[in-house]
């Protein structure tokens, strides 16, 4: 009776500072998320263009590339993870303009998102299968957004969402502002195949190349 007492409680000291689900490291992905903008928008034409648009995000080791496509064209993000550094590509019909950042450059652009705090809910729901905590982001100048995100999965390099990044796992709801739109992301699809390489490849012509601080100036930062 002693001996199985002994392991009973092994057991239970164990399983006590052991979480229940199964949490994976995403070092591999393709996710995809839905976008809704706020129906209360005062710019209802710039709302209608974005409503319906998608993000793309890949995920490869610690690199990232993030695609927002929407009726206006297409955005990329592409971060190298071992550097740091970011270029973001824009393809608007025929305007075409890349725009190379340092890691410091990158920092600066999401200055608004610095220091972050989560408060986690009591509320769960499931988006994609997975079960997810609901949490409200506060950000510097007070204001919140609310964010549901699963535990179960915890990407490798979080930078490419800087808004979530300090959440210990991947958000797979959330919303954000997109200058003056608040929008929805809604994740509808995460596909754990390979990414290729090619995804990360930087494009050596067909763009106008600008700084970080030159776009500033152009009014694209």
């Amino acid at each position: 009776m002693k001996q199985i007492l002994k392991i009973a409680a092994f057991l239970t000291t164990i399983f006590a500072g052991t979480p229940l689900w199964a949490q994976k490291s995403i070092t591999e992905a393709t996710i995809s998320y839905n976008i809704v903008v706020s129906n209360t928008n005062p710019n209802p034409q710039i709302a209608d263009m974005l409503d319906g648009a998608t993000s793309i995000v890949y995920l490869k080791g610690p690199s990232s590339r993030s695609e927002m496509i929407s009726s206006l064209g297409t955005q990329s993000t592409i971060i190298e993870g071992k550097s740091g550094a970011v270029v973001v590509l824009k393809d608007y019909g025929e305007q075409k303009y890349m725009i190379t950042m340092t890691a410091q450059n990158w920092k600066e652009s999401n200055k608004k998102y610095e220091g972050v705090t989560f408060s986690f809910l009591d509320e769960y729901k499931t988006v994609a299968g997975y079960k997810c905590q609901k949490a409200t982001g506060k950000l510097a100048d007070g204001s919140t957004f609310t964010v549901f995100f699963t535990r179960d999965l915890v990407p490798q390099n979080k930078d490419f969402q800087y808004l979530n990044r300090n959440l210990p796992g991947l958000a797979l709801q959330y919303e954000a502002s997109f200058g003056k739109l608040m929008v929805t992301y809604t994740v509808s699809n995460i596909n754990f195949n390979p990414v290729p390489v090619s995804k990360f490849d930087i494009p050596k012509s067909g763009y106008r190349v600008m700084s970080y601080e030159e776009s500033k100036k152009a009014g694209g930062g």
